[in-house]
């Protein structure tokens, strides 16, 4: 059972025509991979032109795809029309981004009119189907009236 319910009964189709208009996204290769009220998850595949000095995934990269997850995640409970803008985040690397994929889950904490509070974790899956977890985002993200999102 959800931990939300969406205001827009069309939520999943606008957070998905969202996202495939956001040109970071296509240049990263991330996928959106699911979508439901207050939750949202993004994959992106290793490349080695995203990478820093020591061949690790860049953390730019790492914390993009964690924004975008959680700021979907919020645009998931808004009302139709309303659009979300990043405010603030602090972001802990809690190992090497090293390996073939990173599953990047935002989630909603608290809701609110003008804040959502979301967390984020990117995660990297192993062969036997376990996850390494490599990074923690707290964000806040800010709503935006329809006349102020355009």
């Amino acid at each position: 059972m959800a931990l939300f319910e969406a205001r827009d009964p069309d939520f999943e189709a606008r957070v998905r025509a969202d996202f495939a208009r956001q040109g970071l996204m296509t240049t990263l290769g991330a996928e959106l991979v699911d979508v439901s009220p207050g939750e949202v998850t993004i994959s992106m595949p290793f490349r080695a032109d995203l990478t820093q000095q020591h061949g690790y995934l860049h953390a730019g990269a790492i914390t993009a795809i964690v924004d975008s997850a959680c700021g979907y995640a919020a645009l998931s409970l808004m009302p139709a029309g309303v659009e979300v803008l990043t405010v603030e985040y602090k972001v802990n690397f809690l190992a090497p981004a090293s390996g073939s994929r990173f599953i990047a889950r935002g989630r909603v904490t608290k809701p609110g009119r003008t804040l959502t509070v979301c967390t984020g974790d990117v995660f990297v899956p192993d062969s036997d189907g376990r996850e390494r977890h490599i990074a923690t985002m707290l964000t806040t993200m800010m709503a935006l009236a329809p006349r102020m999102a355009d």
